[in-house]
């Protein structure tokens, strides 16, 4: 492989992240090849485990040996994923420690079905913290209204959180402040913000997706001359964001603490429309402090042709006009990113659901 993914953190202090994790990669080698290429921690989901547990038989020998100890195979589920990631999380551990706690991180995510019962999230993230105990292991916690207070609290309690399925800048916001509220809360308790890690998974594809669609049903010269500049132009307007929310005085005397900086992190980065270039979610958000995690097409084809530059503070003045053109065109961002939002924990609990169907169903026959 080349240097390229090297070279995104070295030039420009950008992080990859893989954004897969499966048993085979572990008993293979492929995961511990990939750090030594550049890649700098990790992301899973649902659907991720749904793919590796019933694409592959790998897993077949923890399951049988889970229930015949008596274990249901929804808990049987959550000890072969607890083994991934521990297993990943020693993969990535030397990263993690000559990066000073900087990257190596690996994520895992509640239980979907979770995502609007905020008080069954924090327990059930806390639950995963414990269990796991691993100081590279970030908790996924889904960026919905229900969701923030469990952020907030969990950092607040110095766990590592990675803040999944952001779609729009309003909630973004949000989930920055909870991060922030957090740690304050931690320090007015007399406790050190030192050590205390999280990202902000901010959705992209999806974004061009569900807005090009609408603007070529307007079809008109104007709507069509927008198309594919949404996912990059909210993104930006995110960085632009987290620069202004991680700076100034009640962010300096959190820093003046120890507290690191909340990344940004750029999520479903695989590019779904063939017109599109294999890499464009990888090349047009190149940025300081920032995070990319990707699966491995996305992961190869940017290792293969990629251009390292920092481009996330390109043509800022740009980005903000075609971002408002887009409410001229009848585009209601909000109801997008509300949209999108739905779609991503409706996906996620189907992964899940299915799966443990599967088990149950598998389970029948041992």
């Amino acid at each position: 492989m080349t240097e390229l993914l090297r070279r995104l953190y070295s030039e420009q202090v950008q992080s990859p992240w893989l954004d897969n994790l499966q048993r085979g990669y572990l008993t293979s080698g492929v995961l511990a090849d990939l750090v030594k290429s550049g890649v700098r921690g990790l992301t899973s989901n649902p659907t991720i485990f749904q793919k590796a547990i019933q694409g592959s038989s790998d897993y077949d020998e923890q399951f049988a040996e889970e229930l015949s100890k008596g274990t249901s195979p929804i808990d049987a589920y959550w000890e072969m994923v607890i083994a991934d990631i521990n297993g990943a999380a020693d993969v990535f551990q030397s990263l993690y420690d000559s990066s000073n706690g900087g990257d190596g991180f690996v994520s895992v995510e509640v239980d979907p079905r979770l995502a609007h019962d905020g008080h069954g999230t924090l327990s059930a993230a806390r639950r995963l913290h414990e269990v796991v105990n691993r100081a590279n292991v970030m908790i996924k916690i889904p960026a919905t209204q229900d969701g923030i207070p469990a952020i907030r609290e969990m950092i607040a309690e110095g766990r590592n959180v990675n803040v999944t399925l952001i779609f729009s800048l309003s909630r973004y916001q949000d989930v920055m402040d909870a991060y922030i509220d957090g740690l304050e809360q931690r320090v007015e308790s007399g406790l050190s913000p030192v050590g205390i890690s999280s990202v902000a998974s901010f959705f992209i594809s999806r974004v061009d997706n569900e807005i090009d669609k609408r603007l070529n049903a307007l079809g008109s010269a104007d709507a069509l001359s927008l198309l594919g500049t949404a996912a990059v132009n909210q993104a930006r307007l995110a960085y632009a964001l987290f620069q202004k929310t991680f700076s100034g005085p009640r962010w300096e005397r959190l820093k003046a603490a120890g507290a690191q900086v909340q990344r940004p992190l750029w999520a479903s980065t695989s590019t779904k429309n063939p017109d599109y270039p294999d890499t464009k979610y990888v090349d047009e958000l190149i940025g300081p402090h920032t995070v990319n995690t990707l699966p491995e097409p996305t992961l190869y084809a940017f290792a293969d042709h990629g251009t390292v530059a920092c481009t996330i503070d390109k043509e800022l003045s740009t980005s903000r006009r075609q971002w408002a053109q887009l409410a001229m065109n009848q585009i209601d961002v909000d109801e997008v990113a509300e949209q999108l939002e739905r779609e991503g924990v409706a996906s996620f609990i189907q992964s899940f659901e299915e799966l443990i169907h599967a088990l149950e169903a598998k389970a029948e026959t041992l």
